[in-house]
């Protein structure tokens, strides 16, 4: 009989030549289980996406109480949906008054994608601006703003009038003109191994955009809830953003993002065209009802406010002479090697010790460690433990 490993292989669509290939049976906390019953702690939480932990039970519950009454209706059009209505809220009362309304889509890539052309209605421009090695997204245009030529050159041509300067150089900054219709920035660069913006660099990035009328886009689809120390990173370094992304750890595992702007801006899609953004399933009852769970959680618990003691404590025991750095933000880390042949090698050995993790697109030659907020102080401890080992074998 053919396995569900090859029925894998043949029917679901591949991306590499390298699948880890564990086959999963359940996860939980910040656990999952393969069919052989064997554990992993896993230490990237689906790519910053369950802050919360795996089925969290508050979170299960919400989606099994929404699911009972309905699931999808008709999203954007004439009726009221109280799961969104009341994420929409949430949100709002938790960012700077200008961040006042919501448009809930389906992922990051989407919310990247709804910014764009919010920002060419709202302004009248044209130019679209991001930063080498960032990543916003795999969508033609999102890809047209991702800073790294090797996964966009073999989908050109892309969109026009797109251009990337370099992160954290101010005088980059001065190519931002009257012919900018927005700057795209992740407040923390993920993708190229965990690179925090400098408060001097945001500041002048967002003192340049209210110069030339252009409009700054913060991309927290990785660093939002939670992951950095605060809601929402940009907290951090009191810079706000004309518009706002989230998804990830939005949704508790569900499939969410949003984009949020003023209602002004947001008013541009209502006419020339109507109907100026749509999407079917975006903002869907059950998955907002999820995010309105993990968004109480993280408001309600402790799990954000913990954060910097729990990265101190991975910083304390990542120490190993194979190990060349430890760039963190928060419980976004990146552990840095010679290169990928070693942190792939890495990689294999804490998995054969059941701890997960990962490499960075942008950084390949780095560790990637950002485990659900809840994990505690004994099982960073032995995740250490075993990468350590891991290390010490392998190397």
């Amino acid at each position: 009989m053919i396995t569900n490993r090859q029925l894998f292989l043949n029917n679901v669509a591949q991306t590499s030549d390298i699948p880890l290939m564990l086959e999963i049976e359940k996860a939980k906390g910040v656990n999952i289980y393969d069919t052989s019953g064997k554990s992993y702690l896993d230490l990237i939480s689906g790519i910053s996406v369950s802050n919360v932990g795996h089925c969290h039970p508050k979170v299960v519950q919400a989606i099994q109480e929404q699911s009972a009454k309905y699931m999808h209706l008709m999203v954007y059009g004439e009726y009221v949906y109280h799961p969104q209505v009341k994420l929409s809220q949430l949100l709002c009362e938790n960012l700077p008054n200008s961040l006042n309304n919501v448009y809930l889509v389906n992922s990051g890539t989407e919310a990247t994608e709804g910014a764009m052309k919010l920002a060419k209605r709202y302004t009248g421009r044209s130019e679209v601006i991001g930063f080498l090695k960032s990543y916003h997204g795999s969508t033609h245009g999102a890809l047209s703003i991702i800073g790294d030529e090797y996964f966009k050159t073999n989908y050109r041509p892309l969109i026009p009038d797109t251009r990337a300067l370099r992160y954290n150089n101010e005088e980059d900054l001065n190519l931002i003109t009257e012919k900018t219709a927005c700057v795209f920035a992740e407040v923390v660069q993920a993708e190229s191994g965990v690179n925090p913006g400098t408060q001097s660099f945001l500041e002048t990035l967002r003192k340049r955009c209210t110069d030339v009328g252009a409009l700054l886009v913060f991309d927290e689809i990785q660093t939002g809830f939670g992951r950095t120390g605060s809601l929402f990173a940009f907290e951090q370094y009191n810079v706000i953003p004309d518009i706002l992304l989230l998804a990830k750890g939005m949704g508790g595992g569900l499939p969410i993002g949003a984009f949020i702007s003023n209602k002004e801006m947001m008013n541009v899609f209502q006419d020339n065209p109507f109907l100026g953004h749509i999407t079917t399933f975006g903002g869907n009852p059950v998955t907002c009802a999820a995010s309105l769970a993990v968004l109480k959680l993280l408001l309600e618990e402790e799990y954000i406010q913990k954060v910097k003691e729990k990265e101190a404590l991975f910083i304390q025991k990542l120490v190993h002479p194979k190990i060349k750095n430890v760039r963190s933000k928060g419980l976004m880390m990146a552990v840095e090697f010679e290169n990928f042949e070693q942190t792939k090698n890495v990689i294999n050995a804490c998995i054969q010790r059941g701890v997960i993790t990962d490499w960075f697109l942008f950084a390949d030659n780095c560790l990637r460690i950002a485990p659900p907020l809840i994990i505690n102080e004994a099982e960073i401890t032995f995740a250490c433990e075993q990468i350590l080992q891991s290390i010490s074998e392998s190397l």
